[in-house]
């Protein structure tokens, strides 16, 4: 599904990824760990389109993603990539609901269908309850379930999560981990998690580990 050739990326001087070649395969919980400024993070932005390569490939599907303009990719990230990151970057302004719509309504996708599907997902993660609560009226746990579902409404391919537990207690990093497996088993769903959790990342189908920019 992903394959990646030789990704090196250096910012200036400084060379963070130095050759990495990887294989993520369809409906796989692939987790990434190692100390900090090993690559981690660096590699998991740019499998995800968020930054570029300084050299090398990443084939998506067939598809070489390092190739593609700048209004191409967004459009490609859109349709196919979610994101859950340690923070869960809610707009507080909006509600539950409307969050979790914003990437089906920039994927010009109408009210009516992108409120249908949101809604699902919201009763999926046990949440239609909260659907219109705004960010401050939920607990962490749930406000991170929301950013789950935001991830989810695109259908995407793939979902890349950065520490994803990181800011949760030990209850409710536990109902997430347990989520993703949920979401692989029944969906198909592949995700690649950076984490520093061993749980979470012994759990994962591999457990890739970085070392000076490299996986070892």
């Amino acid at each position: 599904m992903i394959l990646g050739k030789n990704i090196k990326k250096q910012y200036g001087s400084l060379e963070v990824l130095k050759g990495v070649d990887l294989h993520i395969q369809p409906s796989e919980v692939v987790s990434i760990v190692g100390s900090s400024g090993a690559g981690k993070t660096t590699l998991l932005t740019i499998l995800g389109t968020l930054d570029k390569v300084t050299s090398g490939e990443i084939l998506f599907n067939g598809v070489n993603i390092t190739s593609l303009n700048e209004k191409k990719l967004a459009a490609f990230r859109n349709q196919h990539i979610g994101f859950v990151f340690q923070f869960h970057h809610l707009l507080p302004e909006f509600t539950a609901l409307e969050n979790v719509c914003i990437p089906a309504f920039i994927n010009k996708t109408s009210k009516k269908e992108a409120e249908l599907k949101a809604n699902e997902l919201l009763d999926l993660l046990g949440l239609k309850h909260r659907a219109n609560h705004k960010p401050s009226e939920l607990s962490g746990g749930e406000q991170q379930r929301v950013a789950v579902a935001r991830a989810l409404i695109n259908n995407p391919k793939v979902i890349f999560a950065d520490e994803p537990s990181g800011n949760l207690d030990s209850e409710n990093a536990q109902n997430l981990h347990q989520l993703f497996f949920k979401l692989r088993d029944e969906f198909k769903q592949t995700i690649v998690v950076v984490t520093h959790n061993e749980i979470l990342a012994n759990m994962a189908d591999r457990k890739l580990i970085m070392k000076d920019g490299l996986i070892q």
